[in-house]
């Protein structure tokens, strides 16, 4: 069984940063794509930023702000969180899929709250 364990979350204040990690139990974790999606009170959840073996994508809202990066050796994928403002603040998911494979190639963390404080 997959697992998907995050850690980093936290309350920060506007302008901080944070680093949250995602640790995925697979001997073929380099195999998938990663992804950090998010989801505030009341709302959909969404993507943040995604990475694959040689690209990533992030949505518009954190462009410039936010980094994704992963290291295989570690099983690790992480999303580096700078200037934050109160509108991150939500339940942040981490992912791991092979969508491309199969639809069930879908597995999600149980999250990690970011509260950034005004």
């Amino acid at each position: 069984q997959v697992q998907l364990v995050e850690s980093g979350g936290g309350l920060v204040q506007a302008g901080g940063s944070l680093r949250l990690s995602c640790v995925a139990s697979t001997r073929i974790f380099r195999l998938y794509d990663m992804g950090w999606y998010r989801q505030a009170p009341g709302k959909q959840r969404e993507l943040v930023a995604s990475i694959t073996t040689g690209s990533t994508n992030y949505a518009d809202s954190v462009k410039g702000r936010f980094t994704i990066s992963r290291d295989n050796a570690k099983n690790t994928v992480y999303l580096q969180m700078n200037s934050l403002k109160p509108e991150d603040t939500a339940v942040y998911y981490c992912n791991m899929n092979r969508r491309w494979l199969a639809n069930d190639d879908d597995y999600w963390g149980q999250g990690t709250q970011v509260t950034v404080s005004s």
